[in-house]
């Protein structure tokens, strides 16, 4: 996959700018919804204010539709209005079924996300590589998956150099963390390199942060919203996972709630929800407009 141009990738950015910008409106001007747009504080990249995920159950719900009816499903969600896309290295098949789905769709007119592994590999080549996986020349934002300990600021430092290189090379346009467990999110707010960071929320703290992140119980919702709060006052962009707590939320009262919960009172940036059908698609672009009224 060939590097860009620095004048492709800066007019990327533009482009993208300008279809989002009704995020730069004045609030009184046109009313948020699921899919205007939002810049993740400091990064600067601008997103929809709902994502489609591709990783629920480690993506074994999207794996199962089969690349025909996956296909058809970001498709819909596409022309819904959904323009943010995120995936994972450690998901099996995804980034390729992901980059098959979306060929031939315009570059500049949506946002792709992926996580990688923080493994013992190269980080250039595995970024390099992902990149090939999706069919793309550049991924928008580029995060370290999974990170569970109070170290990982300093574990990661070679994987944190890494991406710092694949951003100067303009092969992503940003970094971050998804984090899991409190004593990873306690190191979120004062973090220099973050410039985004994935939180898990909803208001029952279903599969959110606790003190064990490999535990069962639920979540300490205070102090993860508390944590959002003084990412967001540092500038971090914040994307927030599990708002369905992973697909326990069977009743749609609980589903509205949580939208609600992490649009108003949490103050995340942006949600992503994983989805087996354009019902689901519907009901959460639905969800997230109320919470946003």
């Amino acid at each position: 996959m060939s590097p860009i141009s620095r004048r492709h990738f800066l007019k990327t950015g533009m482009a993208v700018g300008a279809m989002a910008g009704v995020g730069s409106l004045p609030l009184e001007a046109e009313r948020a919804t699921a899919t205007s747009w939002v810049t993740l504080g400091k990064s600067g990249v601008k997103v929809t204010r709902l994502a489609f995920g591709t990783g629920t159950h480690n993506g074994n719900v999207q794996r199962t539709l089969g690349q025909q009816g996956f296909t058809s499903l970001v498709r819909y969600a596409y022309d819904r209005g959904i323009r943010f896309f995120e995936t994972a290295q450690a998901y099996p098949d995804m980034q390729e079924m992901l980059g098959i789905a979306l060929k031939g769709i315009p570059r500049e007119s949506y946002v792709l996300m992926s996580k990688v592994t923080t493994d013992d590999a190269d980080p250039q080549a595995t970024v390099d590589e992902m990149r090939r996986q999706m069919q793309t020349d550049y991924v928008d934002i580029m995060l370290l998956h999974v990170q569970h300990t109070a170290t990982w600021p300093t574990d990661s430092l070679r994987w944190q150099d890494g991406l710092s290189e694949m951003q100067h090379r303009q092969a992503i346009r940003s970094h971050g963390a998804s984090v899991h467990g409190l004593p990873a999110l306690r190191q979120v707010p004062d973090n220099k390199w973050l410039q985004i960071a994935m939180i898990r929320m909803n208001h029952k703290g279903a599969h959110m942060d606790a003190e064990d992140p490999r535990g069962h119980v639920p979540g300490n919702v205070d102090e993860v919203v508390e944590h959002v709060h003084q990412a967001r006052k540092a500038g971090l962009g914040v994307i927030s996972m599990k708002l369905i707590g992973e697909g326990s939320f069977t009743d749609h009262a609980d589903r509205q709630a949580s939208m609600r919960f992490a649009f108003q009172h949490a103050g995340v940036n942006t949600v992503t929800v994983g989805y087996k059908s354009a019902a689901e698609v519907d009901e959460a672009i639905e969800n997230v407009n109320l919470a946003l009224a």
